[in-house]
């Protein structure tokens, strides 16, 4: 590997890190809370609490529930602070109680530690503050079936919608109508107290609806909607017959829907968002630009089928390049895209799958130059794989032909995590601490620059 296309990948790197640093969530909710004389402050949002119940679930739990524990003294805490997270991210709090469950697919650990969680609920008292830690993975880790519905059949539902091509938006609005406290069920649970979540988004956008499925905010969607999206996606006559009538008789109005904005449960409920992909992508570029690099910020999401976005992305580069690069240039984006598994597939993830397939896209376009390209989740884990992603470069085809794999073909089967460990294209980060979905950095170094790259870099 020559030593501008190594700095190129480290460059890579740097933004990345940059991206999961930016949403770190013990910082995050530091930032947000103050603990004087006068009591608590959220923000701009003050409060004589005199009984506090601190309830955190997701991929941050853990850290966002530390720097609570850290800054509203003891005697305040009304009840044991509960932290829930996935096992990659498990450890113990002094003073805590911090449970590991399961993420991508629910288990019967989260089934215990919601009924945990709203038990507590049960005791909160008018003039009480909920103060909920919000993080990504928090629909899974979290899962509370409508009367009716068991865990097996629920878990059968989310296999088929993650494997459907479903993005988060649409698989969330099927968990919210099969679930007891996601769509603003929590927040139905913790009336009359008053209430207010701190949220690390992991969804684009930063809809707090679909954000760990809205626990704390009113639904707007509705029962129709979730039977909409698994007919859409040819899931409707393979899920458990328990789940399609707990949808069907909610449809028709004899399942109470989810709480709507007006709902009287919300009056107390506010909310402030800590960490998103936006912030984390805005970080990214100033790496860039710290390293010299011009920098283009994708607009849109990266979002859809992962190898589409991946073709659409290798045709944005050409475009760059076709028009001259003055120097050593930055195309970063986030998003979150899907891949669409067959019954026969291989082990991978969205980011990997991505990441080969621009590969594959931009020696069919012919992308001259040295090149590096990263997608990787800022969870640090792609899919059912150890890996967060792949970083490939203008070599990893050749990489892959010397080793005797057909990379069209594992791609086709949706193979990416061996093709890219074949290539040492993987990208190992371990769990991160938090999610704020995907990023995905493109660096790109024209023919004529290559004797200045260096220079930049000083």
């Amino acid at each position: 590997m020559s030593q501008h296309l190594e700095t190129l990948r480290q460059d890579a790197l740097a933004c990345f890190q940059a991206g999961v640093a930016a949403a770190d969530p013990y910082a995050a909710v530091k930032r947000q809370l103050q603990f004087d004389q006068h009591g608590l402050q959220i923000g701009e949002r003050c409060g004589d609490w005199q009984r506090i119940h601190l309830i955190a679930f997701g991929k941050a739990a853990t850290a966002m529930l530390s720097a609570a524990m850290d800054i509203i003294p003891s005697q305040y805490l009304a009840s044991t602070p509960i932290a829930v997270t996935n096992d990659e991210n498990f450890h113990q709090l002094e003073n805590a109680l911090v449970i590991a469950s399961g993420h991508p697919l629910p288990d019967q650990r989260g089934l215990a530690a919601a009924k945990t969680i709203a038990e507590q609920l049960k005791h909160c008292q008018s003039g009480d503050l909920v103060l909920c830690l919000i993080s990504g993975g928090g629909s899974a880790l979290l899962p509370y079936p409508a009367a009716g519905i068991s865990l097996a059949a629920k878990i059968t539902t989310t296999e088929l919608l993650l494997s459907s091509g479903a993005n988060i938006n649409q698989i969330n609005c099927v968990r919210k109508h099969c679930s007891q406290l996601k769509g603003g069920g929590l927040a139905r649970l913790a009336a009359p107290a008053d209430l207010h979540a701190l949220i690390l988004s992991d969804v684009l956008g930063d809809d707090l609806s679909a954000i760990a499925s809205g626990p704390c905010v009113a639904d707007p969607s509705s029962f129709a909607d979730a039977i909409a999206v698994l007919n859409q996606y040819a899931v409707w006559e393979k899920i458990p017959k328990c789940v399609k009538h707990h949808l069907q008789t909610g449809a028709e109005g004899l399942q109470a829907e989810t709480p709507k904005a007006k709902d009287v449960i919300f009056a107390n409920c506010s909310h402030t968002l800590v960490g998103s992909n936006a912030i984390s992508v805005d970080a990214a570029v100033n790496i860039a630009k710290q390293k010299h690099y011009q920098t283009h910020l994708v607009s849109q999401p990266v979002i859809g089928e992962a190898r589409l976005a991946a073709e659409t992305l290798a045709k944005q580069a050409k475009h760059l390049l076709e028009n001259g690069l003055g120097q050593a240039t930055a195309l970063i984006a986030g998003g979150e895209t899907t891949v669409s598994l067959s019954s026969d597939h291989g082990q991978g993830g969205r980011n990997q799958e991505l990441a080969l397939a621009f590969a594959l896209s931009a020696d069919q376009l012919g992308l001259n130059g040295e090149w590096c390209f990263l997608s990787a989740g800022t969870d640090g884990r792609d899919g059912r794989t150890d890996a967060a992603g792949g970083i490939v470069d203008n070599q990893t085809l050749n990489r892959l032909k010397l080793a005797n794999i057909d990379t069209k073909h594992q791609l086709n089967q949706h193979n990416s995590n061996p093709t890219l460990q074949a290539a040492n294209d993987l990208l190992v980060t371990g769990a991160t601490g938090t999610n704020v979905a995907d990023l995905q950095i493109l660096l790109l170094l024209p023919n004529n620059q290559k004797n200045h790259l260096g220079e930049q870099h000083v």
